[in-house]
């Protein structure tokens, strides 16, 4: 195939779309995102789709047996890109389902933005404009983290598109961001030694491996060094915006995640998601999708397949 320019050097700031800051940078994180994702298995399509916003990366995953089910889309978390879903991908294709993987706009990653992102909506518009470029009528989300919120906001948008959605530990939906995130993220992008940098990203995910000899802690850590985003902060919608979203939900929250509180944000979920399932895992940190890949995967397969099987149930004549 033929991939689509990415957006590389200083033209792209003064337009406020994401880039890399130059040819050097854009082929050290390329080199980062090609070793991560050798760990990934197989996927029989790759495909960059035209969106209002720019062009979106996006991976598919055949079945391993029939086709079986409505497919499931996978939503990374801030500056991880798909390679992120290395411990998972595996697990969700067990049951014989499409799986989707994309990188999100304006991230780092090989989709590559052309319009400035104006409010948290927009976020919703171009990825129901993905899901018709894929010939997709309704799909089952997976996010995590800003992925999660990401997911969240296409069901706000477009609920018809929205087979149900998987939230891990998402950012800014059930619970504000806290004053640890928000200075993990300010010196994880700021000019500071990579070791430094390193024990951030660990402080984040609980511990984590975060040594450069692990490849999609190694791609993470460039695509912060290299990649130039912007995006406006997370907007936290209101209990009447989410409680106006009738899409069933599972809501995993991480018992250690530094992200939001906890406690307060599990209350959240269970207070007002219509169709909610809200589980608190105590032992997950933020990087739960890595620490519990086996568990994530039984459980949100658990939950889809559910669902699948009533709607099979109530199309019967």
């Amino acid at each position: 195939m033929n991939e689509v320019r990415p957006n590389i050097g200083a033209q792209f700031r003064r337009r406020r779309l994401g880039h890399f800051r130059d040819a050097p940078a854009y082929a050290r994180y390329r080199r980062a995102y090609d070793r991560a994702m050798a760990g990934l298995p197989p996927c029989d399509e790759v495909r960059d789709v035209p969106t209002g916003f720019g062009t979106v990366r996006a991976y598919r995953f055949g079945a391993d047996g029939a086709d079986a089910g409505t497919p499931l889309l996978l939503l990374p978390g801030r500056t991880a890109s798909t390679p992120m879903w290395a411990p998972n991908l595996a697990g969700l294709r067990a049951s014989g389902r499409v799986v989707y993987a994309i990188d999100l706009l304006g991230e780092p990653g090989l989709s590559v933005q052309s319009r400035p992102f104006a409010s948290a909506a927009d976020h919703g518009v171009w990825l129901a404009e993905l899901l018709a470029g894929l010939g997709l009528d309704r799909t089952h989300l997976l996010g995590v983290s800003i992925g999660g919120w990401t997911a969240f906001r296409l069901a706000m948008h477009a609920p018809e598109k929205v087979a149900s959605l998987s939230l891990l530990d998402p950012a800014c939906l059930f619970g504000r961001i806290t004053w640890k995130a928000v200075a993990v993220s300010l010196g994880a992008v700021g000019p500071l030694p990579e070791p430094w940098r390193r024990r951030l990203l660990g402080w984040i995910s609980g511990g984590a491996d975060i040594s450069g000899d692990e490849p999609v802690a190694a791609l993470i850590s460039a695509g912060m060094r290299e990649f130039a985003a912007f995006l406006p902060p997370p907007t936290y919608p209101s209990d009447e915006e989410v409680a106006a979203v009738g899409v069933p939900a599972l809501a995993v929250i991480a018992g250690r995640s530094i992200i939001h509180n906890p406690g307060r944000a599990a209350e959240r979920a269970r207070r007002l998601l219509a169709h909610g399932t809200v589980e608190l895992w105590p032992d997950a940190s933020h990087a739960l999708n890595g620490e519990f890949p086996e568990r994530v995967a039984a459980r949100v397969l658990g939950f889809i397949e559910r669902l699948d099987a009533d709607d099979a149930l109530h199309d019967r004549p």
